[in-house]
């Protein structure tokens, strides 16, 4: 109960500052939205899209989730969520730009690199291995390249793989592919390093990923 108190305190410190400050905009929003950048990030609570790329409400239509992993096209039982935003961000909301954006110290990919959920039953780390079970073929490939002893090297090169894994994926839907052919969706990887808060970004064609200058 006491951080949920911290919580209201904070909502009333909007009220009063971001709220007034944005009454505007807030305005403007109040019938519909309209962004033009879709967020796929991890749900870990240090790595905030809207705080990093410091926006205003309404500019990014955001999905959080464990490791910042987008599942691959698929039909049929089972609940899509990721899907479904994605459809509506596509089909609906007509974004421009999609950044996948993963980060350092990320437990999701730790745990796909260790397999320390492996064999856990629901309610006590299935339902993470089950959705970190993505990663298996981007954990092989590190493994080979960097052994599977766990290293800062290894789990930052399985937070990478975590992000071409969901780009890769975000290729396999059919509507996703026609607006990228089409020239009115473009893709972007990146990555944000808690410990010196500096966005690194994926250059697809060269497959690394490189700070983002900052002034």
């Amino acid at each position: 109960m006491t951080e949920f108190v911290e919580l209201l305190a904070g909502y009333r410190r909007f009220r009063d500052t971001g709220w007034r400050e944005q009454r505007a905009r807030w305005d403007e929003l109040k019938d519909g939205q309209a962004p033009k950048t879709m967020i796929i990030a991890c749900s870990d609570s240090r790595v905030d899209p809207a705080q990093i790329f410091d926006t205003n409400p309404g500019e990014m239509f955001v999905v959080r989730n464990v490791a910042n992993l987008v599942p691959p096209f698929e039909q049929g039982g089972g609940r899509h969520g990721v899907s479904a935003a994605l459809e509506f961000a596509v089909t609906q909301l007509k974004v421009a730009d999609i950044v996948v954006m993963g980060h350092g110290a990320c437990g999701g990919c730790e745990a796909a690199f260790t397999g320390s959920f492996a064999d856990a039953e629901e309610g006590s780390g299935g339902f993470i291995a089950h959705w970190v079970d993505m990663l298996d073929d981007a954990v092989a490939r590190v493994r080979e390249e960097h052994g599977s002893e766990k290293s800062r090297t290894a789990l930052r090169a399985v937070e990478h793989e975590a992000v071409r894994v969901s780009l890769a994926n975000l290729r396999s839907f059919p509507f996703v592919c026609d607006a990228e052919a089409n020239g009115t969706l473009a893709l972007h990887g990146a990555w944000f390093a808690i410990s010196d808060g500096i966005l690194h970004r994926l250059d697809e064609t060269r497959g690394t990923f490189a700070a983002e200058p900052v002034e």
